[in-house]
């Protein structure tokens, strides 16, 4: 009988899949936020019209949503890690449904802003809740990483989409249905994040520790740490921080009609860096006194642990994060006075005018996962913050006349660069942040963008008092392109770090 050789083919497990409806739920929730970033910024007009708003109110109803979303975001990240994150996002979808009413009824400017600062503590407590929900969910590292492209394109889908979108419903039904439209979608995500959230997602761990570094060098093993238990909250630091933002970026905004020298506009600005300032004391001396006296489950813990910002890489994550709220939101909202009051598109006519944008954030966002996956996420946002830079230059070409298609690189480009941006910088955060602490290290890169986007909104749309339609555009894409190239740098500065081996 003939010896046979059996040979035995090893067989590969099966690719892991990735369980759609908790990225749904939790999908949803950054949907309805970044949606209402931008589709109110075609609505202005309309606004203006109806209920007689100023030039600075009419900026406050877009920067309100994201001054306030910035001032409680790190609330709403440590409240998250330590009375759980599904409780909080749900919390967070029923009050940016609920604002999104009292926007949809509002009879007057003052109304409608305060109801945009209620959306924005909503959309506090809901993104850094989200953020570590998908943490939780996928913690296998390939399905997070192709968790995080899904997520970042339905993101960007809804920031690109918000002109159009906006445009459509003004032409429409009228302005505010831009806010009725918002409460189904809330209610479908709350649906689905208690069908299919795991409870067992719904609290983060009792401790977290952040290492600090030694003196001397930033190679060496750190000599402390900060840790978080069940102690309570920092509400000095939350006021502190919160009056900080909001006078800084109130001065901005009322510069532009009351002026740069206005005794107002000075105060506001003193009374924002004394804030700030104190805020940073208050955060300090909290951790020395965790470090240095074991505080007790009594004790309060820092809303912004100073030791997170010791990494250097979450550090330069989050300041590109401020860098490209600053440069691209703060562009969006020039962009979209510019098409309808320079070049006299309408409401319709600018959503679709930007739709380039949208296609290109449609093909960005699952291409900046797979490169992340493949290159680190650090290699695809350096790369693209330099597409964007030279995607704003391409706006100093515009005036009045300006064919159409000559504008479509700048489109694309900003377009292509802001969603790969995003996800590689999300997909940083999560391998950076400390475990446990995945709200509030989600939240400080959320700030950032945020508050990138108040100064930026609020600094271009004085550029545009100040010196007109044309070239205050021509400056803000200045300003613009230079956020974003000081951004590739910071992050091209991380990657030589980590390649001569040190601490990044």
């Amino acid at each position: 009988m003939p010896f046979v050789l059996m040979t035995r083919t090893p067989v590969r497990p099966p690719a892991a899949r990735l369980a759609l409806p908790p990225l749904v739920a939790v999908s949803l929730g950054s949907f309805l936020v970044m949606l209402d970033v931008t589709v109110v910024n075609v609505a202005v007009p309309a606004v203006r019209a109806s209920l007689g708003a100023g030039a600075a109110g009419l900026q406050w109803v877009v920067d309100g949503y994201s001054t306030v979303f910035a001032g409680l975001l790190l609330l709403g990240g440590g409240l998250g890690d330590r009375f759980g994150h599904r409780r909080l996002y749900l919390a967070g979808l029923g009050l940016f449904a609920a604002a999104s009413a009292l926007c949809a009824a509002a009879p007057s400017g003052s109304v409608l802003v305060g109801a945009r600062f209620g959306q924005g503590a909503g959309a506090a407590l809901l993104v850094p809740a989200s953020f570590a929900l998908l943490r939780a969910a996928y913690p296998d590292g390939a399905l997070r990483a192709r968790a995080v492209g899904v997520w970042g394109l339905v993101s960007a889908v809804a920031f690109g989409a918000g002109p159009a979108v906006g445009g459509l419903l003004v032409a429409g039904p009228g302005w505010r249905w831009v806010f009725w439209a918002n409460l189904p979608v809330a209610a479908l995500a709350a649906v689905l994040t208690r069908r299919h959230v795991a409870a067992s997602a719904e609290r983060g761990p009792e401790r977290w520790t952040v290492r600090r570094p030694g003196r001397g060098s930033g190679r060496r093993q750190g000599r402390g740490s900060v840790r978080g238990s069940g102690r309570r909250g920092d509400p000095v630091g939350q006021l502190l921080g919160t009056v900080g933002l909001v006078a800084l970026v109130g001065a901005v905004n009322e510069a532009g009609t009351r002026g740069w020298g206005s005794p107002w506009v000075l105060g506001a600005f003193g009374a924002g860096a004394a804030a700030l300032a104190g805020f940073a004391r208050v955060e300090l001396g909290l951790e020395w006194r965790l470090e240095r006296r074991s505080a007790g489950p009594g004790g309060r813990v820092p809303l912004l642990p100073p030791a997170l910002l010791r990494d250097g890489r979450l550090a330069a994550v989050d300041a590109v994060g401020l860098l490209l709220g600053l440069g691209y939101y703060g562009m969006l909202y020039v962009l979209a006075l510019h098409f309808q009051l320079v070049r006299g598109y309408g409401a319709l006519g600018t959503g679709l005018a930007l739709l380039p944008s949208v296609g290109a954030g449609l093909a960005a966002a699952p291409l900046s996962s797979r490169l992340s996956a493949r290159y680190g996420p650090y290699r695809p946002m350096a790369g693209a913050l330099l597409l964007g830079a030279a995607g704003f230059l391409g706006w100093l070409a515009a005036g009045p006349d300006t064919p159409y298609p000559v504008l479509l690189f700048a489109l694309v480009a900003t377009g292509l660069a802001t969603p790969v941006t995003v996800v590689a910088a999300t997909v940083a955060v999560l391998e950076a942040a400390p475990p446990g602490a995945a709200g509030t290290a989600s939240a400080v890169f959320n700030v950032a963008r945020q508050v990138g986007s108040s100064l930026g909104v609020a600094l271009f749309g004085t550029l545009l008092g100040g010196l007109g339609p044309v070239p205050g555009l021509h400056a803000s894409a200045l300003v613009a392109a230079g956020a974003f190239l000081l951004g590739a740098l910071l992050v091209l500065r991380v990657l030589r770090r980590s390649a001569r081996g040190g601490r990044s």
